[in-house]
């Protein structure tokens, strides 16, 4: 009787510890679940920190004329400003004067490796991101004519490798006379001229050094943008030349950017 009764309790007390453990079970399962829950949740908030990540380094802050720069460009602008004359890097109050002295260094930079020594006949002057460079006609062409000379030769390869130094630049050739008329049988007037003078020089830099076309305009300005009286010889044969616009393109400057950190990133997934 007694061993009954004690077999009895046993056998209540293992049901009661079966039906515990099978409680147990079921709130271990709903834990687990949530445990993986949260786990999918910290794996989907990782990959989203990496993408906002990405995205915040390659979003694009407006400047004050419309431009755009990413803060990856901005990274890559600072390591060139670390190369800028301090004095210089001072005066730069926005971003705007930071990214034109990044420019302008570079350009600079390509101007003295090409050696293009200043002098009566050639003259260059760099405007924040703008270089312009002024040519006498007699370094180009023959009196009259719009046909290059032998000795235009030297002068356009120190061009072309400071503009092949660069992607991202618009190159304006400008032609420009003094304000004596001409007409022949193949120059109207001084329109034509200082435009076909224009149109050699362009022609010459696509066909012998390689420039890109597309990066390149030829436009005449006449005898109406003088930077003498046209009252003495001397005068006039400084109104008489070719002006070389040289002009950051901002669209394909952070476009190549764009492309350079597309080309790291695909190298660092094949690293």
């Amino acid at each position: 009787m007694a061993l009954e009764h004690e077999n009895g309790q046993i056998r209540s007390e293992l049901t009661k510890t079966r039906v515990a453990k099978e409680d147990l079970e079921t709130k271990f399962a709903k834990i687990q679940t949530r445990v993986d829950n949260y786990n999918t949740k910290i794996v989907s908030l990782k990959e989203d920190v990496g993408v906002l990540t990405e995205e915040n380094n390659s979003k694009f802050e407006a400047l004050e004329n419309g431009a755009v720069i990413s803060n990856n460009a901005k990274a890559k602008m600072r390591k060139t400003l670390k190369q800028v004359d301090a004095n210089k890097l001072s005066q730069a109050k926005t971003l705007k004067d930071s990214m034109n002295l990044a420019v302008a260094y570079n350009l600079e930079k390509a101007i003295n490796e090409s050696n293009l020594d200043e002098n009566d006949d050639f003259a260059v002057n760099i405007n924040e991101t703008v270089v312009m460079i002024s040519i006498a006609d007699n370094m180009l062409f023959n009196t009259g004519s719009y046909r290059l000379s032998s000795k235009a030769n030297t002068v356009l390869q120190k061009l072309a490798d400071v503009i092949n130094s660069e992607p991202s630049l618009d190159v304006m050739v400008e032609g420009h006379t003094d304000s004596r008329t001409i007409n022949t049988a193949h120059i109207a007037d001084n329109w034509d001229l200082s435009v076909l003078r224009a149109t050699s020089v362009v022609r010459k830099l696509q066909e012998k050094y390689n420039v890109a076309p597309e990066k390149l305009i030829a436009s005449g300005r006449s005898s109406y943008q003088p930077v003498a009286a046209n009252d003495s010889r001397e005068n006039r044969s400084k109104n008489r030349r070719t002006r070389i616009i040289i002009l950051p393109n901002i669209d394909k400057f952070f476009a190549l950017m764009s492309e350079n950190d597309n080309t790291v990133a695909e190298q660092n997934i094949l690293d």
